[in-house]
């Protein structure tokens, strides 16, 4: 859609990150985004890490701050585009690993560790899977 995007990551991340089509990454172990002096349009804060507050003076005037940990009813619309963009192949989801619906326990301990890559998929279908599929 035009928009020029910096992915903000660990260093272990840069070229996955470079590979989904952002224009500028950066490591956020190396420098604080916050910090350079850059004006963004939109702040998505897929990890739900960052506050709005704690980013504020890097929002342009009219700029968003949207964090997965505010999504709510109202967000309901931009889901419904965001839904668009991926079954129309615009935006190719990554999956880091999937587990079965018993195998929960340990994708919540995944999960916790702070190091997936993308999105982890629990299947309810009792299918057996291999954790350490990388699906991308």
């Amino acid at each position: 859609h035009g928009a020029e995007v910096t992915g903000v990551c660990s260093g272990a991340n840069l070229a996955l990150v470079q590979s989904l089509g952002a224009d500028q990454v950066i490591d956020y172990q190396k420098e604080d985004f916050t910090q350079n002096g850059q004006q963004y349009d939109l702040i998505l804060d897929a990890v739900g890490k960052i506050s709005k507050s704690s980013c504020a003076g890097s929002l342009s005037e009219t700029g968003r701050f949207v964090s997965v940990r505010s999504m709510t009813q109202e967000n309901t619309e931009e889901l419904k585009k965001i839904l668009h963009l991926v079954a129309s192949d615009a935006v190719r989801p990554i999956i880091d690993r999937t587990y079965s619906l018993d195998e929960i326990v340990e994708a919540h301990r995944y999960v916790e560790t702070g190091r997936k890559k993308g999105n982890v998929i629990l299947h309810v279908s009792g299918e057996p899977s291999n954790p350490n599929d990388n699906i991308k």
